[in-house]
């Protein structure tokens, strides 16, 4: 670092600034201006057009170029090793963010982004479901449901609890409703006293739904019971459905009109193939959770601020080093060719320009979506401030540590910037513009960001 002051140090700093400071911008405009989900849309994929510009520019050209003969001396070593140490990088990069992003969303870091909380809700609710298929498949009532019909019944049935004594159904009441009992006991009694028993595996409730007569007894929580409510609206719906659905009541029903005796659940081949198919025949929405899913969410996990803040750092740091790093270079590049060197002769304006532009829409879009949480401003603000601040303090250090490196190892480092940044793209910016916007308007803003990014080579 002998050839170089503390100014070359101070020009680092600033570009990691430069580079950032489009995150609080971005924030407060956010925050301010409730922007529409379809600007956001718009943005987002601009953004990612130009960070794809800019890591294909900035970060993976150079060392590709160089395997030709006769290529700039911008990055000299061997052009093969530093090749497939960019390879290398690139692909730890990738593997790495990919590691990292679930740690933080697992501890609440998901609640950054529209597109990440919408995924976690999503997955949620899948496993929810296929707990309700599995525990449904035990009730033979329901084995004989084609694949078909599944959809319809998980977002029919409903999880229910009784603690011991309630009243599930009344003597001389209408039919209003199936149970079908996982855990627990239920009686059924009349004013003779204990009439019959169902336990973990029966359906309660049948005679007087499908008949449409008062209920021959009183069917009484014995203790806390688990289960599944279907309406008899519902009921009548997958009825009219399924005919095997229908078949299957009215044999049950026609059994001397009984209160139906435990059903023994049996994990029997039948069983087993019909979840298998029920699972590959499930399908979920994507629809946005309400305030209070949200809040319950925030409430479980307690670590989430905390884990946002370092989801926040994950997506945006990669950036920091090359940047510092990428000075250097240009700087050992500039000085053989040049007596003196000016800032504006070393800024790589293409890099510069991809991160500004791609921070803008991201730190716009997820504290929008932050605010909606019910996050303060002031706190929402601070995030990406300081993440501007550790962005320039890491393109120092970038510049500092890169002259102490092989340009093998600065291929690998910025292999993995590049890497972290395409996997962030596609599994983070696209799905959140896509799921806010239209597909197309979504190609075309990401061409714009692209061809906008590359414009700047002009001023180089």
């Amino acid at each position: 670092m002998e050839n170089f002051s503390t100014e070359h140090l101070i020009w680092a700093i600033m570009l990691g600034a430069i580079s950032a400071v489009s995150l609080p911008l971005g924030s407060a405009f956010g925050l301010q201006t409730k922007p529409r989900a379809i600007y956001i849309s718009v943005l987002a994929a601009f953004g990612a057009g130009a960070l794809i510009a800019a890591l294909s520019v900035e970060l993976v050209a150079p060392t590709v170029f160089a395997l030709e003969e006769g290529a700039g001396n911008s990055h000299r070593g061997n052009p093969h090793t530093n090749f497939l140490a960019l390879i290398a990088g690139a692909v730890f990069g990738g593997a790495l963010f990919v590691l990292l992003d679930r740690i933080v969303n697992a501890h609440g870091g998901f609640l950054r982004r529209t597109s990440s909380t919408i995924a976690y809700f999503t997955a949620r609710k899948h496993d929810r479901q296929m707990e309700e298929l599995k525990e449904l498949s035990r009730f033979p009532l329901l084995k004989d449901l084609s694949p078909e019909h599944i959809n319809s019944l998980v977002n029919m049935v409903q999880p229910v609890k009784f603690d011991a004594g309630d009243v599930i159904l009344k003597q001389g009441e209408p039919g209003s409703m199936l149970v079908f009992v996982t855990d627990g006991m239920v009686d059924a009694t009349t004013a003779s006293g204990l009439e019959a028993e169902f336990g973990p595996g029966s359906v309660v409730g049948m005679i007087p739904l499908i008949m449409e007569v008062p209920c021959p007894g009183t069917l009484i929580a014995r203790d806390e019971i688990s289960g599944y409510l279907l309406s008899k609206a519902d009921a009548d719906r997958l009825r009219t459905l399924s005919s095997a659905f229908d078949k299957a009541t009215r044999e049950l029903t026609t059994e001397r009109l009984e209160f139906i005796e435990k059903l023994v659940a049996a994990r029997d081949e039948k069983s087993v193939n019909w979840l298998r198919q029920a699972g590959h025949a499930l399908k979920t929405g994507a629809q946005l959770p309400d305030a209070l899913q949200l809040q319950k969410v925030r409430e479980e996990q307690k670590g989430a601020p905390l884990a946002i803040w370092l989801g926040i750092l994950l997506d945006g740091i990669p950036e920091s080093f090359v940047i510092g790093a990428g000075l250097l270079i240009l700087l050992q590049s500039k000085v053989q060719v040049l007596d003196s060197v000016s800032f504006g002769d070393v800024v790589p304006y293409t890099l510069i320009a991809g991160l500004f532009l791609s921070n803008f829409p991201e730190a716009c879009a997820s504290s929008a979506n932050m605010r909606l949480q019910g996050w303060g401003k002031q706190r929402i603000f601070f995030l990406w401030f300081s993440l501007m601040v550790i962005t320039a303090a890491g393109a120092g250090a970038g510049f500092l540590l890169a002259d102490s490196l092989s340009h093998a190892w600065l291929s690998f480092a910025e292999g993995l910037a590049a890497g972290a940044m395409l996997t962030m793209i596609a599994a983070a910016m696209i799905p959140e513009a896509v799921h806010l916007g239209k597909a197309n308007a979504v190609g075309l803003s990401t061409l714009a960001g692209f061809l906008s990014a590359i414009s700047f080579k002009l001023l180089e």
